[in-house]
């Protein structure tokens, strides 16, 4: 996400005079009022996390800047929340070019909600908690189990690049995974192992992804074909017997 935070100075201090004052108002150009945390930390697990480092999010990204670090001076030296998060407001809506993060990722009242949150725990020593504990859906350790030949394995619905089981299990013969995904990132479902490989529809919104094959007995992985997703984890493992 804030991919461009790679080149700023390690400080806020050694910013140039323009960005001081504009960091100086709390970063009120670039940013509404209030942020709501709980929907930040929501928003920032959704598209920031596979990229980036965030402890009190569990984001251990590493395409972009590890946003503890990044700050971690900036605690020291005695750096008002209130600055980074104006700083963070900005480079959401002004990434570096040279960077991978698309400028807008977020906007208006969601970009200040990243910020927010960002801004609230980067550099913080322990966890979240609360509401901001529970902020985020979290995997069951319950496999998904077919029932009447369909598996259901639904997208996270907060938006986080997971399904909410991380494994199920099949009896051998023609399997639908069914995936519902009730937030606005698109997913979908898909299944690879013994020579398949099958992608459903890309869904969002309250969609519906579903791919079916005639499965042998052996282990399969179910996994999100969108690009990035899998590999932040959003996969797991199908064992048909």
């Amino acid at each position: 996400m804030l991919t461009a935070l790679a080149r700023i100075p390690r400080r806020l201090g050694a910013l140039v005079p323009g960005a001081l004052a504009l960091l100086a108002l709390g970063g009120c150009a670039v940013k509404h009022p209030t942020g709501n945390l709980v929907r930040g930390k929501q928003l920032f697990v959704a598209k920031c996390a596979a990229c980036h480092t965030l402890s009190h999010a569990a984001a251990t990204g590493t395409v972009g800047p590890n946003l503890d670090d990044a700050f971690r001076q900036d605690r020291a030296d005695g750096v008002k929340s209130t600055s980074i998060e104006g700083l963070i407001s900005y480079w959401i809506q002004y990434p570096n070019k040279q960077g991978v993060m698309p400028a807008m990722l977020y906007n208006g009242q969601r970009a200040q909600d990243v910020a927010a949150y960002v801004a609230h725990v980067a550099a913080e020593p322990g966890q979240d908690t609360g509401a901001l504990a529970t902020a985020v859906a979290s995997v069951s350790q319950k496999p998904a189990v077919e029932k009447n030949g369909t598996v259901e394995i639904d997208a996270d619905p907060t938006g986080q690049l997971k399904f909410l089981a991380s494994s199920a299990s099949a009896t051998a013969g023609n399997v639908t995974l069914r995936m519902k995904n009730m937030s606005s990132t698109p997913h979908d479902i898909a299944i690879t192992g013994g020579g398949l490989n099958q992608v459903g529809a890309v869904v969002s919104g309250g969609g519906v992804s579903t791919v079916t094959a005639s499965l042998k007995p052996g282990t399969y992985t179910f996994y999100c074909s969108v690009d990035g997703h899998e590999a932040a984890g959003m996969k797991g493992t199908l064992t048909v017997k």
